[in-house]
């Protein structure tokens, strides 16, 4: 399983990816790392938990997005990213999240992607807006964010 978009391949993490990280020295946090643990006890998170996202160019990691688990019993599933300083500025992670948002609305397990952020987090706000999520609550130093089935088929028709 894959996402390709015009500039990026998008693939799940498995226990394979692990290879091509070290290979090419992809560090970009515990995050994929750990759901390959999980996914080793638990075979049905293939596609909940991180994704490495690849530039079609040059076949480079540049970053890693996905999903904190499963859908929960309100069909909701968190979206999450990160992306090496070095490809920030660039549309990247606006590109992947909105091929997972749409790729995870397209399945009748999900209802609505949910995120969150810290308000200072002016980029990653920006992507959030630009994939068309809504900000729901403020609370503290977080923003919390969702999208609904609904809604996207909405801005899909636009």
């Amino acid at each position: 399983m894959k996402i390709e978009t015009k500039r990026l391949t998008l693939m799940p993490c498995d226990s394979g990816s692990i290879e091509m990280m070290k290979k090419q020295g992809y560090d970009n946090g515990p995050q994929s790392l750990n759901h390959i643990k999980e996914l080793s006890k638990d075979p049905t998170l293939y596609g909940w938990g991180s994704w490495l996202v690849l530039r079609n160019s040059d076949g480079m990691i540049i970053g890693d997005a996905g999903f904190k688990g499963a859908p929960n019993s309100k069909k909701e599933v968190e979206v999450g990213y990160g992306f090496l300083e070095s490809c920030w500025h660039m549309g990247y992670a606006t590109e992947s999240v909105e091929s997972l948002v749409k790729w995870a609305l397209d399945l009748l397990v999900v209802e609505k992607v949910v995120a969150e952020t810290r308000l200072e987090n002016s980029g990653s706000i920006r992507v959030l807006q630009k994939v068309g999520m809504e900000q729901v609550e403020k609370k503290g130093d977080m923003v919390y964010w969702e999208l609904t089935k609904q809604k996207h088929q909405f801005q899909s028709k636009k």
